[in-house]
């Protein structure tokens, strides 16, 4: 029997208001300044103050003809929604089609005891695929997501519970990101342009140089990229905080795995686990240097939202020491030991003599460009050339000799397992049933050095899962024994390495 239709809550013209205030005082000031060099200044602020009061009034009364015009319902077979008042939208949603009801709220929200609503198909088309109820009660919201993913008991799995909870000793990892170095730029490039905008900026430099007048330039630069590295780590603590804080996983009964986060702002991530494909270990390498790293979600159907790209919807577990890492991806898994541990075929050492052969590239491209221009316009780009090739080719070998160790596949059990990466290596357990082809990619080099990369096909995650620089018969080989029969009609059996007709 279907609900009644439902509108959505009225406090939500509370929060439009509040917002729409906060921008009408931070326009009103530089309305005013700009106005009152022409006239008296009460009549600069009677103007800035009609305009925020015609904004607020303006967009308060949108919100509520918005209001009044939405309405939804939750039947037995499908999802209704109606909005519109010039142009009039019907959207419906299948429920059987329904795989995710994800819950959010900002700070104002949390505040109002409100939650904004997406409702998926798990399906890659754009907001064809998507109802979003803005906003709702946290208690509508959290009725909704109970009752759109709830599953028939009969063949339930089990409840198990937390699978895994905050530990504030983790935030020790989030100094050693990369978020921490681009947040440093950041800040300094944010300097530069606000100072920039208030014709500020030479004043800014000046600035600076006083600071440094008896430092030399080495020196200068040292000390800058030091306060950025120090502002990129309050920066990163700061980050990770909001985005982590009060994380738990649980595994709720029918079968969903439910990940809940967030400091100001409110996350709350569902996802069927017969949506799941499998998982991805994540190890940027610094987080790796502490033996820790990152489980991601291998699914169908988690894209991420346009206005939401912040909230990656594929993480279930944030960087944590190895061993929880591998336990909470067992877990997830219902596996008793994690496939991402099993031991991994090794690849030729024709893979490594290609990645040193594109580390020494890398580093004396550069070096050999800066020599020639120093050859015919100054010597001081000799020694710039010098220094890169001093710094850089030491720098790529260490980095070619462990993209070469982290290269690796393998099966465990149910699972075909393929890591590679250096700067972030992933290590991928993908279900052999969720394999719906395979790729085979032989560029000329690789013809030459006898290696191939292989690809896994399948419809969740990244849609492709690679092989990296496998020996022939041994990649071809592997391809067979993890998905029988799925290449063997393409395959020559004989005393010679498989080889692809």
């Amino acid at each position: 029997m279907s609900e009644e239709w439902r509108r959505l809550a009225p406090r939500t013209l509370l929060a439009g208001v509040a917002v729409l205030c906060g921008v009408a005082g931070g326009a009103a000031l530089p309305a005013t300044l700009t106005l009152a060099g022409s006239r008296p200044l009460w009549q600069a602020v009677a103007w800035a103050l009609a305009g925020a009061v015609l904004l607020v009034v303006g967009g308060g009364a949108a919100d509520w003809v918005r209001l009044r015009r939405t309405r939804y319902r939750i039947g037995p077979e499908r999802v209704d929604l109606h909005t519109g008042l010039l142009v009039v939208k019907r959207r419906s949603l299948a429920r059987e089609r329904i795989r995710s009801v994800d819950l959010t709220a900002n700070p104002l929200e949390r505040l109002l005891g409100l939650v904004k609503v997406r409702i998926g198909t798990g399906e890659h088309t754009g907001g064809e695929s998507t109802l979003e109820l803005d906003l709702v009660t946290r208690a509508e919201g959290e009725r909704l997501r109970r009752t759109l993913l709830e599953r028939a008991a009969a063949g339930d799995p089990g409840h198990d519970g937390v699978l895994a909870a905050l530990d504030p000793r983790w935030i020790r990892y989030a100094p050693v990101s990369f978020v921490a170095p681009l947040l440093g730029g950041a800040a300094a490039g944010a300097v530069m342009q606000v100072s920039d905008w208030f014709g500020a900026q030479d004043e800014v430099l000046n600035w600076i140089g006083d600071r440094f007048e008896d430092v030399s330039l080495a020196w200068m630069i040292i000390d800058l990229v030091v306060l950025a590295t120090v502002v990129g780590v309050i920066g990163a603590l700061g980050l990770w905080v909001e985005m982590w804080a009060d994380y738990r996983l649980e595994r709720e009964a029918g079968g969903t795995l439910r990940v809940r986060r967030g400091l100001l702002t409110a996350r709350s991530v569902s996802l069927e686990e017969r949506r799941l494909r499998g998982i991805e270990l994540v190890e940027p390498l610094g987080v790796r240097m502490f033996r820790a790293a990152r489980v991601d979600a291998v699914a169908t159907g988690l894209a991420q939202h346009d206005d939401d790209k912040h909230a990656d919807l594929k993480n279930l577990l944030p960087p944590a020491p190895r061993a929880v890492a591998d336990r909470v991806a067992a877990q997830v898994l219902r596996e008793p030991e994690p496939p991402t541990g099993a031991p991994l075929a090794a690849h030729p050492p024709a893979a490594r003599t290609r990645r040193l052969r594109w580390a020494l590239w890398t580093a004396l491209a550069p070096a050999a460009v800066l020599a020639v221009l120093g050859v015919l316009l100054t010597p001081v780009l000799l020694y710039v050339a010098a220094g890169i090739a001093v710094v850089l080719v030491p720098a790529g070998v260490l980095l070619a000799l462990d993209a070469y160790r982290s290269l690796g596949h393998g099966v465990s059990g149910p699972y075909l397992v393929t890591r590679s990466g250096t700067v972030r290596r992933s290590t991928v357990a993908l279900q052999r049933a969720g394999v719906i082809g395979w790729t085979v990619k032989q560029s000329w080099f690789q013809r030459r050095a006898g290696v191939l990369t292989l690809s896994a096909t399948t419809a969740a995650g990244e849609g492709a899962y690679a092989i990296l620089d496998a020996g022939e018969g041994q990649g071809l080989a592997f391809a067979d024994e993890a998905v029988p029969g799925l290449l063997t009609p393409f395959l020559e059996h004989a005393e010679a390495p498989l080889t692809v007709r």
